[in-house]
């Protein structure tokens, strides 16, 4: 039987099973037809069966007490790496919110439990598909440099080099534009049924009566110490007697409760042109830096007008048929979706096998390799460079890339960049110069939410590094980010190729967040995102290579050891991975190391879910990477 025809099979077989019965009329908003999704052959390779869970590569530690890693059930899912988060978008979906009232409800709890990751000072990315509508949007909220910011901003006058990396992201010079308020903003307004004051209720509870210290907090803030102790209102916000939070200890943010209250009052504009924008800009231009500290802590660019100007973004997701299936991603200024699409046209081009792991891993890893070399060469702001997304997503440029691939061995890295110029040969020679890989902060959150009408939201928030720019806006209870440190800091010298990457006024530096969705047939099948700076997209692509055509189930496929190939001449891989596969993959030319962090010897921490059958929805976190996630229903199948 073929794919295609399996397909149908299993969906006849579906509804045959659980009857068609017409779907109840909903408000404008929430109303959707059921959705009618099974576990089918469409996610396995023909021929192949579903493989045995694989046990996680995690080093000590485990999951924190009452988190579970996955859940199934009906009513609507969650899976993001907080239990408190977790808890607030189902009390959202059960109160009759829908999965975009819920994201953005658990959003702002993780801006109180992860401070360090996630916070109204920093951005991110939304994918959200539409039941109604059965369309799937985004929603960019990506922080913005000044009008104030130049290609050399970061450069030192009296060196003619970029300042030192650690300089440039302990100071207001690296802070962008928050975008995270207009980003809720939008998607609320566009897709949402709740106000964000009732949304941010769950948040300011947590706030105020705080949450239990687990190992991950203490570890992100013990990470910190130093820095944290050099900017006042952050020493005394997350140092408390000079130390960090002991393990065990509850953690209140009295501040942050009272941002979020009056927040619900007053409304994003208050960010945006009003009090609590020219706050974060004067801290911005002046932080608050202990007058005893020794560190240069220096002064950013941004005025009170460059909030007012900030403007969230709804662009076109990207979109690839892979093995019959719709994988959408988030378009430039991220590079999430154009590279892991280009991969998976890559990987399109050969039958990969599960009975043979190795050799679809060693695809996957050249896949990534070409991919990360495109992305270093033509992805950036697309309001203010030209980049070639269409010719990145097409067949012919794929077909030409992928006939690079040698079966048995690795090409050398870092290779160079593509022509996606539309004129395509059958197998183009490799052209131009290889670049290095550019330096991408590793720290961000994702989470997953869908509801009981079928509408499904992957959304990556961040303020970049663990505890971002370590700049806390007195009184305010947040942390601001650090993105424009995603800028290449330093100009190209003269002669070498264009970086679409600089700095500039207003412009987005690029990101690799990738929160993605797959659907079959117009409807959403897998939901799947993670944190991890530049290796975001090679989790992603992983966990779809897995899940798709290694046959792995989803609590499997994220819980698989994993590696990275991102145009660098070694792969970084999980000590397992490494046990594993490092062998037979050596022996094709791969040189495997183990993964530097933060933390050391750990990938991703990645969230995601699947449509089972009508209605029945899993939600996977992460076992035990980084402590562990958490994954909630709102009614549990039995």
């Amino acid at each position: 039987m073929s794919l295609f025809a399996s397909r149908a099979a299993s969906r006849a077989a579906s509804r045959a099973a659980s009857g068609a019965a017409p779907a109840r009329r909903r408000s404008r908003r929430r109303s959707a037809p059921a959705v009618v999704l099974v576990l089918s052959a469409a996610l396995i390779a023909p021929g192949q069966a579903s493989a045995a869970p694989v046990t996680s590569p995690q080093p000590a530690g485990g999951a924190q007490p009452g988190k579970h890693a996955v859940a199934t059930g009906y009513g609507g899912a969650v899976a993001t790496v907080d239990l408190d988060a977790s808890r607030t978008a189902i009390e959202v979906l059960r109160k009759g919110g829908n999965a975009m009232d819920a994201a953005v409800a658990a959003g702002a709890t993780l801006g109180v439990t992860e401070p360090f990751v996630a916070a109204i000072g920093g951005g991110g990315y939304m994918t959200y598909y539409d039941a109604r509508r059965r369309k799937v949007y985004t929603v960019d909220g990506r922080e913005t440099a000044p009008r104030a910011m130049r290609e050399d901003s970061f450069v030192d006058p009296a060196t003619g080099k970029a300042i030192p990396f650690e300089e440039a992201v302990t100071s207001g010079l690296g802070v962008g534009v928050p975008g995270t308020l207009a980003q809720w903003d939008t998607a609320l307004r566009r897709f949402g049924t709740r106000d964000l004051g009732t949304l941010l209720q769950p948040a300011i509870r947590v706030a105020e009566r705080g949450f239990v210290v687990d190992q991950e907090f203490y570890d992100q803030t013990a990470v910190n110490q130093a820095r944290f102790n050099d900017i006042v209102p952050t020493r005394e916000l997350f140092l408390p007697g000079g130390a960090p939070p002991a393990v065990g200890s509850v953690f209140r943010n009295p501040d942050l409760a009272r941002t979020y209250r009056e927040l619900a009052r007053k409304g994003p504009g208050w960010m945006y042109g009003g009090g609590l924008g020219r706050e974060v800009a004067r801290t911005v231009r002046t932080p608050p830096v202990d007058p005893k500290a020794t560190r240069n802590v220096r002064p950013g660019l941004m005025e009170d007008g460059d909030l007012g100007a900030y403007r969230s973004r709804t662009p076109e997701p990207t979109r690839v048929s892979y093995r019959g299936l719709d994988v959408y991603g988030m378009p430039p200024s991220s590079s999430g979706g154009s590279t892991i699409g280009e991969a998976l046209n890559i990987l399109g081009e050969f039958p990969l096998d599960a009975k043979d792991p190795v050799a679809a891993l060693h695809h996957y890893l050249e896949a990534s390799k070409l991919a990360y070399a495109d992305r270093g060469r033509y992805v950036g702001d697309p309001d203010k460079v030209d980049v070639p997304l269409r010719e990145l997503l097409s067949k012919g440029f794929a077909r030409e890339r992928a006939c690079l691939i040698k079966p048995d061995e690795a090409a050398q890295a870092p290779v160079p960049p593509g022509s996606p110029d539309g004129d395509y040969a059958p197998c183009a020679p490799q052209a131009g110069r290889a670049g290095a890989l550019p330096y991408e902060g590793p720290q961000t959150t994702h989470l997953v939410v869908a509801d009981k009408w079928g509408n499904v939201v992957a959304y990556n928030v961040t303020i970049e590094q663990f505890g971002g720019s370590g700049i806390t806006v007195p009184g305010r209870g947040f942390i601001l980010n650090n993105e424009l440190t995603d800028f290449t800091l330093q100009p190209p010298a003269p002669g070498a190729a264009p970086d679409p990457n600089l700095p500039g006024p207003g412009k987005r530096p690029r990101s690799s967040m990738a929160p993605t969705l797959v659907l079959e047939d117009g409807r959403p099948r897998l939901a799947v995102g993670t944190p991890g700076g530049s290796t975001i997209i090679t989790t992603v692509l992983q966990i779809l290579l897995n899940r798709i055509d290694l046959g792995m189930d989803l609590p499997a496929a994220l819980a698989a050891p994993r590696a990275t190939q991102r145009n660098t001449p070694q792969v970084f891989a999980e000590q397992e991975f490494i046990d594993r596969y490092g062998t037979a993959l050596a022996a094709r030319g791969h040189r495997l190391e183990l993964f530097p962090g933060p933390p050391r010897g750990t990938i991703g921490a990645a969230t995601a879910l699947e449509f089972l059958r009508p209605g029945l929805v899993q939600a996977v976190a992460e076992p035990r990477r980084r402590g562990g996630g958490s994954a909630l229903v709102v009614r549990p199948s039995r």
